[in-house]
């Protein structure tokens, strides 16, 4: 049987940089809190658990004082700055410079045009949206799918962005309906947003699921990224199966199979896919 790791598959930049932060104060011997999970993978974070990392909410992190706290590359609303300058948190910054660059730009157009209908495509109460939400005081209109845009007026200004994890597809589907509905009075401008690290794993790994008779996608249940990569995965071949860890595999899915593409999302780490081979082969 041949098996194949995926090697656009694992860690995006923002990721690898928010976990080498925090390995890097961890070494130092140094308490360390982590606002909301560091990545949506529960094995990975089990590990930096097992380093010292402690993970907290938003109410835990209002109780502390003096201490330091590692924000995720989801990035943050402008709120949680506040909580650390009122009870001197020192805040270790790891949001993604391409979330941070959205944040800036969304303020910025906020501030320039108060009144106006900024509309974000992406998931409800995922953090890297809460973060851009709060960049709004919270007026900003976050649409979850392409059904949602029917719910805009029309009639007023749209300035449009996107989580930087979302598919290309819909948000180009989301733009064209916006395009044929907006009044002629009123302004509609769009900004792709969306991450092309992220956005380009799309065809990729629709061509490695292609290759492969069956496909194990890697991936934390928590990730929005790890499922709209699994579904693409599914799409172009119906042997594919979503797995969290090595121990999930299930020893029929690889009767009578040749090639096993194993591969997963941005939250992925390279040592769990490397497990996951390492159980099929043992």
């Amino acid at each position: 049987m041949q098996i194949e790791i995926d090697n656009s598959s694992g860690f995006c930049f923002g990721v690898t940089t928010a976990i080498k932060k925090a390995e890097e104060e961890l070494a130092s011997g140094k308490t360390l809190y982590c606002l909301g999970d560091i990545v949506h993978n529960s094995m990975e974070c089990e590990r930096l658990k097992r380093l010292g990392l402690i993970t907290i909410n938003h109410d835990d992190m209002r109780k502390l004082q003096g201490v330091k706290v590692l924000l995720r590359a989801h990035g943050e609303p402008p709120s949680t700055y506040e909580i650390a300058r009122q009870n001197n948190i020192e805040i270790i910054d790891a949001t993604c410079p391409v979330v941070l660059q959205l944040q800036r730009r969304i303020k910025q157009q906020y501030d320039s045009f108060p009144n106006a209908q900024i509309v974000i495509f992406g998931k409800p109460g995922h953090a890297e949206v809460l973060g851009l939400v709060g960049q709004t005081e919270s007026k900003a209109i976050v649409i979850a799918n392409f059904e949602e845009v029917k719910k805009l007026d029309f009639s007023r200004d749209i300035y449009l962005y996107s989580q930087t994890t979302k598919s290309l597809d819909e948000f180009h589907r989301i733009i064209e309906y916006i395009q044929q509905h907006i009044s002629p009075q009123a302004t509609f401008r769009s900004f792709d947003t969306i991450c092309r690290q992220v956005a380009n794993r799309m065809p990729n790994i629709s061509t490695f699921a292609t290759r492969h008779d069956l496909v194990l996608f890697v991936c934390g249940r928590k990730s929005s990224n790890g499922k709209v990569l699994y579904n693409e995965c599914k799409s172009v071949n119906p042997n594919s199966h979503l797995i969290e860890k090595p121990e999930d595999i299930m020893k029929e899915w690889l009767e009578g199979v040749n090639t096993v593409g194993i591969c997963g999302a941005t939250s992925t780490p390279k040592w769990l896919m490397e497990q996951c081979r390492d159980a099929i082969i043992s």
